[in-house]
């Protein structure tokens, strides 16, 4: 199976702290984490895009559209449980209208994107069985936290390399 080519909003250092305790309390309850991700590149982020390629012009229109908003102020609010026989479990991420509308401008120019519509979040873990859920919830608790995205990056997984596309300045 190809791995999917992925555009990515990244919180600045005190965002992903915050994400990075919630991947800590998962794995000191003994539940799946994020942190179980061995791959180097694993950081919080909030996917704009996967597919099996991002042509340059879709990275260069990312990089107009979505760079000259940056930082941008989101509020990580709520869980989300998605999937079927096992979960994924992510904080729902509210964002600007404006910044949705520029993200879904981008999207509709990757005709072989993974999912049609987008569901900003940012991934907690994956493959939680359904029977600890609740557990899972019960850890993370209900506190909405405020997220600053400062970065457009852009996964590579055939040559195993991120590029930031754009920073705030």
């Amino acid at each position: 199976m190809r791995r999917l080519h992925t555009l990515d909003l990244v919180p600045d250092l005190s965002g992903q702290e915050v994400v990075r305790r919630d991947w800590q309390a998962l794995r000191d309850a003994g539940l799946p984490s994020q942190l179980d991700h061995p791959g180097r590149t694993n950081a919080p982020h909030v996917t704009v895009v996967s597919a099996p390629d991002l042509p340059d012009d879709v990275v260069d229109l990312a990089r107009v559209r979505l760079g000259s908003v940056l930082p941008v102020r989101a509020r990580a609010a709520g869980l989300l449980l998605l999937g079927g026989e096992r979960l994924t479990v992510a904080r729902a991420v509210d964002i600007d209208d404006d910044v949705v509308r520029r993200v879904l401008a981008v999207r509709v120019h990757v005709t072989d994107r993974q999912h049609a519509g987008w569901l900003p979040h940012v991934t907690l873990a994956r493959r939680l069985d359904r029977a600890s859920a609740q557990r899972a919830v019960d850890v993370l608790g209900h506190d909405d936290v405020e997220l600053v995205l400062t970065t457009l990056r852009r996964w590579d997984p055939d040559r195993d390399h991120v590029t930031t596309v754009a920073e705030a300045r």
